[in-house]
């Protein structure tokens, strides 16, 4: 079952410790850019059809991630046409493994119970006419031989 999350592809930020004298020990925080993100895929998904089907018996989940770029507007009609066939890749941040954690980390407890139970991940950028970031998840069923 798929989704999609409108807007550029953003990463998941690393979260910013510092010594808190107020407690009195280390503490650490998630920026905003990051939580903001992770409560869009969040609401992109409770918006789905997929809201109804959620992954919460520990099943082993598989789940692909494809993040689209918008093309930019310096490049001639030429190129547009060959990243549009997918003859050249995005290669630009964020960093594809970080848009896998903030998309897994956000549906936490939202889609599925915790993100240990996707066994398959497969991920992938490409250009687009629109930016967004396009989730398929699937439970994985027992084969039979």
């Amino acid at each position: 079952m798929m989704f999609k999350v409108p807007g550029p592809p953003q990463g998941k930020a690393r979260a910013r410790t510092f010594y808190n004298p107020n407690i009195n020990k280390m503490s650490s925080i998630t920026p905003e850019k990051t939580v903001l993100y992770e409560n869009l895929i969040k609401q992109c998904y409770l918006a789905s059809h997929m809201a109804d089907k959620r992954y919460m018996d520990n099943e082993p989940l598989e789940m692909e991630i494809t993040a689209i770029y918008d093309i930019p507007m310096s490049v001639s009609n030429k190129r547009r046409d060959r990243m549009l066939k997918s003859f050249e890749y995005p290669t630009k941040k964020p960093d594809i493994d970080n848009i896998a954690k903030v998309v897994c980390d956000a549906l936490n407890g939202v889609a599925y119970k915790d993100d240990k139970q996707i066994v398959s991940l497969k991920l992938a950028k490409r250009y687009g006419s629109l930016p967004m970031v396009v989730i398929d998840i699937n439970e994985i069923k027992e084969q039979i031989d």
